[in-house]
């Protein structure tokens, strides 16, 4: 794979993240059935980290949940540290 090709990558899976929390937060505000908490951490393990947390963040959504104030931060984490040690 390129560095184009996964920056592009990255680009497209955090705003689809982020979109997401967006249209979770939206469903939870009309009480409508919601996003399950397994396809959030799905899509932050596939690459979607950061958009997840901006969302949090952005939103006020998921604040108050353990597995999301701490979970994220550790996919996230993790994340930088496998792509720092193959670009090493």
């Amino acid at each position: 794979m390129t560095s184009t090709t996964i920056v592009a990558y990255a680009f497209f899976i955090n705003i689809v993240s982020f979109i997401y929390m967006f249209v979770d937060k939206q469903k939870a505000i009309k009480g409508q059935w919601r996003i399950s908490e397994r396809k959030f951490f799905l899509l932050a393990i596939i690459g979607g980290s950061v958009g997840i947390m901006l969302g949090m963040r952005t939103f006020r959504h998921k604040t108050k949940h353990n597995s999301f104030r701490i979970g994220m931060p550790v996919i996230m984490i993790i994340q930088i540290v496998l792509m720092s040690y193959h670009y090493l």
